[in-house]
């Protein structure tokens, strides 16, 4: 059976969701955050060098890094499900949104999380923060408002990865001028699965 180990609020809840939305069976295991340090445990490196979620074990593998696993799971249990067919144009841009989930979205959620607080902000990286959140997020915000999701009509894994970054954002009020990203959480956030995976914490 796929195991999942789960710390809360992470990554690891893409994951999760998936599952739910494929259907397929899976042990949780659970871990809680450092009350101070808000890290994970170090329960969790025993289980893999780098001891942060998500980490899944399925038939021999111990995978690391939420897109990867989502593709390894759509592979292995949902091969049709949940993206465009391989080698098709819609399957790249579906591609490059997994991508750009990590590769470029959340980078300037992260410089927010960690240096919005200082009182000094005019160091070079306020400014590159900016350009790179506006740039970013303007762009996510104009595919939305020509399609119902990031690759198109259909609702894919590439959106699971998304709204992750988008609600980590959201709690940083960093949303307020997009409103097609509100209105798309808010219709994914209808999602029976979506709903679930929250649930776990």
């Amino acid at each position: 059976m796929i195991k999942v180990h789960h710390l809360e609020q992470s990554r690891s809840t893409r994951v999760l969701w998936l599952l739910e939305e494929i259907g397929v069976e899976y042990q949780r295991i659970d871990y809680q955050r450092d009350p101070q340090t808000r890290l994970a445990p170090h329960s969790m490196r025993e289980v893999h060098p780098l001891g942060k979620a998500p980490i899944v074990e399925d038939n021999g593998l111990l995978l690391v890094e939420s897109a990867a696993i989502l593709e390894y799971l759509l592979d292995q249990y949902a091969p049709d499900q949940l993206r465009p067919a391989k080698g098709s144009p819609e399957y790249y841009v579906y591609q490059q949104w997994m991508h750009f989930v990590e590769g470029s979205a959340m980078l300037p959620v992260l410089l927010k999380l960690f240096l919005g607080e200082m009182e000094d902000q005019s160091a070079p990286v306020f400014g590159y923060a900016q350009k790179e959140f506006e740039l970013d997020f303007g762009y996510i915000n104009s595919t939305l408002q020509s399609s119902s999701y990031l690759a198109g009509e259909d609702f894919t894994a590439a959106d699971i990865m998304m709204v992750n970054t988008l609600l980590f954002a959201k709690n940083l009020s960093m949303l307020e001028n997009y409103p097609a990203i509100q209105a798309y959480i808010q219709r994914i956030s209808e999602r029976q699965a979506f709903q679930t995976a929250l649930s776990f914490g």
